[in-house]
């Protein structure tokens, strides 16, 4: 037997990540970036990580723009960028820049993605990558009296062509032109194009890579998680975010009310950002549901398992009383679940000792999410349902958190305060705090 020494966070973070990995297994992800992403300095990790993704068996879009290198096309040919409503007014000179530099970037990517290179990290794979007419397009027309020519709108996505290669495991790259059935292209915007093909693919995750860390508040500080209605408040105001987040927050809201189930916004700048965000509990970048992130639900039999893992450390902490696999299974109707991004991050169980008086017990959530404010919302769901049962009086024992309890209305009692069939089962050498509280 080897005594070579290992790392430990490298075992801890590797098992951390496997829910992930099972659960992302054949779902849809769409990836959008612009010419910016393209052309920054993690680019070629980038594309590492996408590939990574693609190994793990998920579904993967990629959708590319390239907006600073059509500027540049533009100024080689001194040509005017005129835009309109974030649209960039499209002229046949303007166009031409468009396509040349849409399939310069485009053939960059694709090299990118190229597999079997030496030294990379994902050597010897064999996962191509398929471009294809999948996007059809059509004209904005006239706005506000302004001629747009040939930028465009998504007019229609294939998405039964798309799943056909996804099926095969093939990635597919699109970019911002869009075909019309009379033989036009059109300039498209990329983020209205993933969000059309998102939409259209019913895709799991939509991911915009941006020019900042997520969507900030006034002073800075990143929002890791935001509802659909929260954006619509936000870019009513929003004056201090960046220019991609503006363009990109609409689309959020459009593609999650649509049935997307989840739009991420990371920041391109940062290495490793996308495997971070979507492989870690906390992320680094800014979620948007359609509804709030967190669900309480009672517990089932098929959380057992998510529950003995969640509460085991505290039982060998002593916080906890240990109860065995046997007993939870005979009472998991008695527990209700916290979960965050559909993994169980707290629990607490509700035990009625007669008509009027109950139990609140085994409350617990994980060490990671303790300042999320997780326990209180335990705690309040468990007291409704005491409530809907008739309850009058909820009781606490515990040996740690005696203070936490009281600064949320209970009060301090003794073992005679208990109700006769609690006090019989009393175990004097835990000398657990009695607390009760009033409903």
């Amino acid at each position: 037997m080897s005594d070579t020494p290992y790392d430990e966070s490298f075992v801890s973070w590797f098992r951390a990540v496997t829910p992930y990995i099972n659960s992302f297994r054949t779902k849809t992800f769409v990836i959008a970036f612009g010419g910016k992403a393209v052309a920054s300095e993690f680019a070629k990790t980038l594309a590492y990580d996408v590939n990574l993704l693609v190994s793990l068996g998920i579904r993967l879009v990629l959708v590319h723009g390239a907006r600073p290198q059509i500027e540049e096309e533009l100024r080689e040919k001194n040509l005017e960028s005129i835009y309109h409503r974030g649209y960039r007014v499209t002229d046949a000179a303007a166009l031409d820049c468009v396509l040349d530099a849409v399939g310069s970037v485009y053939l960059e990517i694709e090299a990118m993605l190229s597999q079997g290179l030496p030294n990379t990290p994902m050597a010897n794979s064999r996962i191509r990558v398929i471009g294809g007419n999948f996007i059809t397009g059509q004209p904005i027309g006239v706005l506000d009296g302004i001629d747009m020519q040939y930028a465009g709108k998504v007019r229609k996505v294939d998405a039964e062509g798309i799943n056909a290669q996804l099926g095969l495991g093939n990635i597919v790259l699109l970019n911002c032109e869009g075909p019309s059935p009379t033989g036009e292209i059109f300039n498209l915007q990329m983020e209205e194009a993933a969000e059309a093909v998102a939409i259209a693919i019913k895709a799991d995750k939509l991911v915009y890579l941006t020019d900042s860390q997520g969507v900030t508040d006034q002073a800075g500080a990143l929002i890791d998680a935001m509802t659909a209605d929260e954006v619509e408040r936000l870019l009513s105001g929003g004056e201090w975010l960046s220019h991609d987040i503006r363009r990109y927050l609409p689309c959020t809201v459009r593609s999650t009310r649509a049935g997307v189930g989840r739009v991420h916004l990371i920041s391109y700048q940062q290495d490793g950002a996308l495997l971070r965000e979507l492989f870690t509990h906390d992320g680094v970048g800014t979620v948007v549901t359609r509804e709030s992130l967190e669900n309480i639900r009672e517990a089932k039999p098929d959380d057992i398992a998510a529950l003995i893992a969640l509460i085991e450390p505290m039982e060998n902490e002593g916080i906890l009383v240990h109860r065995p696999r046997e007993l939870l299974e005979r009472e998991i109707e008695h527990f209700s679940i916290m979960l965050h991004d559909e993994i169980i991050v707290g629990c607490a169980a509700l035990y009625a000792h007669s008509e009027e008086e109950a139990e609140l017990a085994c409350l617990a959530v994980s060490s990671e999410h303790r300042e999320w404010g997780y326990g209180e919302q335990l705690m309040k769901r468990i007291e409704r349902r005491a409530r809907k049962m008739g309850i009058k009086r909820l009781i606490v024992l515990t040996t740690r958190t005696e203070h936490w309890f009281v600064e949320r209305g209970f009060k301090l009692g003794t073992v005679d305060d208990l109700p006769a069939k609690k006090r019989d089962m009393y175990n004097y050498q835990r000398r657990s705090r009695v607390l009760f509280k009033t409903l």
